[in-house]
C-alpha cells in the first residue's frame, strides 16, 4: 500500500483501520464525530485498576455526549499484556465492566508499531521523544480526528475530564 501523504502528521485518525480483538478490519471513521481517547492498556500493571475504572466512569460520564474511548491492549512494556487480544478484552469486560471498544493487541513502539501509533506519536510527542514510555499513555482526539493532546501514564482519567468537556464543547452549567 501505498502512501501519498508526505508525513503521518497531516490527515486525520479517521484514515486508519485497525484490528478488533476477533481480527476483523475496523475502519476507524466510524468514529469520525466523535472526541475520542486512544489508550494503550495493559491487564497486570501497577494503573491497571485506577486506569481501568475510571475510564469506565468518564465513558458513562460523556458517551452520550459524543464521547469513545479506544482501548488498545500492548504487551510492550514488561509483557503486562501477556494473554490474547480476546482475553484482554474479557478481563475489561468482566473485571470493570467496560463498554468501550477493545482492539486488537498492537505495538506501540519500534518499526512494527501500528500505523495508528506512529500517526498519534508523530502527533504529540511525550517530555523523552515521540515513544509511549508505559502503559495507560492516552491520547485525545477532537471530532475531526486530530490529536489535542496526549497525557502520560500517571495522568489519572478523571483528570482529563475537563478537557473531554473542552473538546465536546460542553457548557459549564
Amino acid at each position: 500500500m501505498g502512501n501519498s501523504s508526505s508525513s503521518i502528521t497531516e490527515g486525520s485518525i479517521h484514515d486508519f483501520v485497525v484490528k478488533d480483538t476477533k481480527d476483523q478490519d475496523v475502519s476507524l471513521d466510524i468514529f469520525k464525530g466523535k472526541v475520542l481517547l486512544v489508550v494503550n492498556v495493559a491487564s497486570q500493571c501497577g494503573y491497571t485498576n485506577s486506569n481501568y475504572t475510571e475510564l469506565s466512569e468518564l465513558y458513562a460520564q460523556f458517551k452520550d455526549k459524543g464521547f469513545e474511548i479506544l482501548a488498545f491492549p500492548c504487551n510492550q512494556f514488561l509483557k503486562q499484556e501477556p494473554g490474547s487480544s480476546q482475553e484482554a478484552e474479557q478481563f475489561a469486560c468482566t473485571r470493570f465492566n467496560a463498554e468501550f471498544p477493545i482492539f486488537h493487541k498492537v505495538k506501540v513502539n519500534g518499526p512494527n508499531a501500528a500505523p495508528v501509533y506512529k500517526f498519534l506519536k508523530s502527533n504529540k510527542k511525550g517530555h523523552c521523544g515521540s515513544s509511549i514510555k508505559w502503559n495507560f499513555t492516552k491520547f485525545l482526539v477532537d471530532r475531526d480526528g486530530h490529536v489535542i493532546k496526549r497525557y502520560g501514564t500517571s495522568t489519572s482519567p478523571l483528570a482529563i475530564a475537563g478537557d473531554i468537556k473542552k473538546a465536546l464543547e460542553l457548557e459549564e452549567t
